[in-house]
């Protein structure tokens, strides 16, 4: 990923340094293993350990430089390593091993530690988002379906529906982390035939992973799980990001994201302030739910394995877990910074005339004893005439001979606090996830 995405701590998981540090604990794991098992002379599993080279950037570049003779990554990794401790402690490295047993086992390390991240930074947004919808719980602002007037709601309610929806995604990660943090030392098609599952389960358990059986390679639906993760938590964000720019759109300017000193919107026209946080959100999104069906596609593989996965999983893996955590770090700045201007939002709602108590005035005709078509008819007509000449609605209705509504009636039928007045709805689950 291009580091204008990646933030410092997803960097960290995902560079070669890390990588190579972690291949070479699972080979200096597994030597101790065999050592125990007195398949492996105990003075050389010291060895093995206290001399083992850094993985710093000159090792990295030590193992490409043999990639370039070997055209095998994990086979230029073992021969640098054995060379640096040396013969005959050396020799040991990657005994009984195949590749896939040290990659796949380190890719799952470093999905688990990519997925620890994804929940703390899902766990920050939702703290900003929550603390979001309890500051404007009673912010009354219209509704909108289909980009039309509907109903009010508040901004609060709003608000408490993402955190909602983000913490469906939180639990989504914490399972899809569980799922791929698994370890796999069995062998060239994982029948333990030249290594003990003790190796296996030993490795495991230090490292914090759970062993499972597998072929030559840890099966990838728990890859795509992650991925499908990933892509869901990205579409949260951007359902997020496209609501706030649909409310900053200069004809509504119910919000505005933050604007510090010094920023420009436009290097054109001085005026710009432009939604560009919501709308990087949005373009990312697009990335991260791509990649999904490359994971997906990865789950079928020729027999024991074959590693048409191998070069999808460089690209998408770390791409998408950078790019979600990108994407919950910035919309946590948006939102934390986000300008609400409540007096648009309350000019907004009353600016169609009333028409947005239409449904609670329909309800009160039948009520009154009018069958509904009728009084839908009686409604329409009005609200029509409202949106063609500009009157007021309820000023429509009282001069129609057939809305048979007291003045009362017509009260309770526009009373805002009415239309809202179940919002706790809302906010109780919003309370019930805040204490679990």
């Amino acid at each position: 990923m291009i580091p204008r995405y990646t933030t410092p701590e997803m960097g960290e998981v995902w560079a070669d340094t890390t990588r190579f540090g972690r291949w070479l604990e699972i080979e200096l794991l597994a030597t101790e293993a065999h050592a125990a098992l007195g398949v492996v002379p105990d003075a050389d599993a010291v060895a093995c350990r206290e001399r083992a080279p850094q993985t710093d950037a000159a090792f990295v570049a030590a193992v490409s430089e043999r990639e370039r003779i070997t055209d095998h990554d994990v086979a230029a990794f073992v021969d640098v390593v054995q060379a640096a401790i040396g013969a005959p402690a050396g020799s040991w490295i990657h005994y009984g091993l195949t590749s896939s047993d040290v990659v796949d086992t380190a890719l799952c390390l470093a999905m688990r530690d990519a997925g620890r991240l994804l929940v703390s930074a899902a766990d920050t947004l939702i703290a900003t988002v929550t603390d979001l919808a309890t500051t404007h719980r009673d912010t009354v602002m219209i509704g909108r379906t289909h980009g039309i007037h509907a109903e009010p709601t508040t901004f609060g309610a709003k608000a408490a529906l993402w955190a909602l929806q983000l913490d469906r995604d939180r639990t989504r990660l914490r399972t899809a982390t569980e799922t791929v943090a698994v370890c796999k030392l069995s062998g060239a098609v994982g029948t333990y035939s030249n290594v003990e599952p003790a190796v296996e389960h030993h490795v495991a358990e230090a490292l914090g992973l759970t062993a499972v059986p597998a072929t030559q390679v840890i099966a990838r639906d728990r890859h795509a799980e992650l991925l499908y993760a990933c892509a869901s938590t990205a579409a949260t964000c951007e359902l997020i990001a496209v609501e706030l720019r649909h409310l900053q759109r200069t004809e509504v300017g119910e919000v505005l994201e933050g604007f510090k000193p010094g920023q420009k919107g436009s290097s054109a026209m001085p005026h710009k302030r432009n939604p560009i946080s919501a709308e990087t959100i949005s373009g990312l999104a697009r990335v991260v739910r791509s990649n999904l069906l490359a994971a997906l596609q990865d789950v079928a593989l020729w027999h024991e394995r074959d590693i048409s996965h191998s070069s999808v999983e460089r690209i998408i893996v770390p791409d998408s877990t950078t790019l979600v955590h990108y994407c919950l770090q910035r919309l946590n700045r948006l939102l934390g910074g986000l300008v609400v201007n409540v007096d648009r939002m309350r000019d907004n709602l009353w600016s169609s005339r009333g028409l947005v108590f239409s449904q609670p005035v329909l309800l009160a005709l039948v009520a009154a004893g009018r069958s509904r078509d009728d009084a839908y008819r009686i409604v329409q007509r009005n609200a029509l005439r409202s949106w063609e000449e500009g009157v007021d609605f309820r000023q429509l209705l009282e001069n129609d001979a057939d809305v048979t509504l007291t003045p009362q009636q017509l009260d309770e039928a526009f009373d805002l606090a009415r239309s809202v007045r179940n919002i706790d709805r809302v906010f109780s689950e919003l309370h019930s996830m805040a204490s679990r």
